[in-house]
C-alpha cells in the first residue's frame, strides 16, 4: 500500500487543490490538510506555498512531486505483477469523463464492468474535456474519455467511438420543420450554447469556421454546463442547440425534441486518453477491451486507431 501521506501528496500536487483533492480521494479537506502536514512534518520542509487561497509548489515540492510519481507507478506496476501471477483482478480503475460520455455512454458500461469483475474499484469524475486532459497530464487519473480534440502531444490519443452531432428544437419551432439545417439557419435564432473548454462547444465552433461563420455570429445568450440543462432548455422554447444525437434517444422517443442533422453533417469521434510514458495496467487494458465490445454492441465504436 502506497503511505497515505504521499498518496495524498501526489494528488494535491496534480490539481493544486486540496478541496478538488479531497473530491477525487472521497476525503474531508481538514484530513488533506492533515496528511500534507505531517508529510512536511516528516521532512521538515515546506512543500506549498499558500497565497491568496490558492497553492503552488515550493522548490522542495516539486523534487518530493517527482519521486512520489515514481512512487505511485512503482507500486501499480508491483500490485499488477503479484495479480497477474495469481490471477485476481483487483485494485483501482481510476477514469475522468467529458460530460456527454459520462452522463450517457459510461453508467452502463461500468455497470457491466462491476459485474464482471466485482473486486475493482472504480472511480469516475465527470468534467469537461479541457478538465480531463488535465487530470490526465498530471497523473490524477489513469485514463480519461473525452470528446473534444486533444492538443496535448506528450499524451496518447485513441480514437474509438463515432458520434454525430444534430440540430435540437422544440417540436413547435420553425427548424422542426425542416429535413436539415444549414448554417445561416442557425443565426436566425436564439443559440444555447455551452460552456468555454467543453469539447462538444469546441467541435461546433470548428464546423462553424468550415462552413464560414464565426461562433461570435450566433445569438447565444445562454450558456449552460451540462446537455441535461440545454434539452430542458430547448424544451422550454429558450432557443436551439447542437448536442450528441446519443444523448436525446428518450426525448425524441416522447416527442418532447425534434432532432435535424446539420448541412453539411456534423459526425465526431470520442478519444480515450492516457500518458505515453505511463504503467499499462491489466485491469487497464482489461477496460480497454470491455470497452470496445460494450460499444460495438451498441454499433457505435470504430476500429481503435491512435493518433501520433
Amino acid at each position: 500500500m502506497v503511505d497515505r501521506r504521499m498518496q495524498v501528496f501526489h494528488t494535491v500536487a496534480g490539481v493544486l487543490s486540496f478541496t478538488r483533492a479531497g473530491e477525487l480521494l472521497h476525503m474531508t479537506q481538514p484530513a488533506i490538510t492533515h496528511q500534507i502536514r505531517r508529510l512536511e512534518e516528516e521532512l521538515d520542509t515546506r512543500l506549498f506555498d499558500r497565497t491568496n487561497n490558492r497553492i503552488s509548489l515550493t522548490a522542495a515540492g516539486l523534487e518530493v512531486q517527482r519521486y512520489a510519481a515514481r512512487i505511485v507507478d512503482l507500486h501499480e506496476q508491483m500490485a499488477e505483477s503479484v495479480n497477474a501471477m495469481t490471477g485476481v483482478h483487483t485494485g483501482l480503475v481510476t477514469l475522468g469523463a467529458s460530460t456527454t460520455i459520462g452522463e450517457y455512454m459510461l453508467p452502463g458500461l461500468l455497470g457491466d464492468f462491476r459485474q464482471r469483475f466485482p473486486e475493482v474499484q472504480v472511480r469516475l469524475t465527470v468534467a469537461n474535456t479541457d478538465a480531463v486532459v488535465a487530470m490526465v497530464a498530471d497523473n490524477v487519473i489513469d485514463l480519461g474519455i473525452v470528446e473534444g480534440d486533444v492538443a496535448n502531444q506528450s499524451l496518447r490519443v485513441e480514437t474509438c467511438v463515432s458520434d454525430e452531432l444534430v440540430v435540437v428544437v422544440a417540436p413547435e419551432h420553425p427548424l422542426a420543420a425542416k429535413t436539415e439545417v444549414e448554417p445561416d439557419d442557425l443565426l436566425e435564432h436564439e443559440f444555447i450554447q455551452r460552456e468555454i473548454g467543453s469539447g462538444t462547444r469546441s467541435v461546433i465552433a470548428r464546423w462553424l469556421l468550415s462552413v464560414g461563420l464565426d461562433e461570435d455570429r450566433l445569438h447565444s445568450a445562454v450558456e449552460l454546463g451540462s446537455t441535461e440543462a440545454i434539452k430542458g432548455a430547448v424544451q422550454a422554447g429558450l432557443g436551439v442547440s447542437i448536442v450528441s444525437r446519443a444523448t436525446i434517444g428518450k426525448e425524441v422517443t416522447l416527442g418532447t425534441l425534434k432532432a435535424r442533422p446539420l448541412k453539411p453533417r456534423l459526425p465526431r469521434s470520442f478519444y480515450f486518453v492516457r500518458q505515453r510514458q505511463k504503467f499499462r495496467s491489466n485491469l487497464m487494458d482489461e477496460l480497454f477491451r470491455f470497452a470496445r465490445q460494450h460499444l460495438e454492441q451498441g454499433g457505435e465504436c470504430a476500429a481503435s486507431q491512435e493518433r501520433q
